[in-house]
């Protein structure tokens, strides 16, 4: 039998302007749900063998979603926002 998701409701204030979750949404999502969520993987360079593998995984796993880069007033989508705040090559 599936596992059933839990779901949190995330508030203004849980999302960052950026792009992402905020520390506070992202301590929100882990006590609720018992999950690890990390800080994103800014740094251009210097990376560790778990920061590479998490960067590649992340920007694989969100570039592949299906979804428009850009809102029909032409700002960008919170998925163009997290794409471009962990240094996702563009494709």
């Amino acid at each position: 039998m599936p596992v059933k998701k839990k779901k949190v409701k995330l508030r203004k204030e849980h999302k960052s302007k950026t792009g992402g979750l905020s520390k506070k949404g992202r301590d929100k999502i882990n006590k609720e749900t018992g999950s690890n969520l990390k800080r994103p993987v800014t740094k251009k360079s210097g990376l560790t063998k778990t920061e590479r593998a998490r960067k590649n995984s992340f920007c694989t796993r969100m570039g592949g979603m299906k979804g428009p880069m850009k809102k029909p007033n032409g700002d960008p989508t919170r998925k163009a926002l997290a794409l471009s705040k962990w240094r996702c090559p563009k494709k």
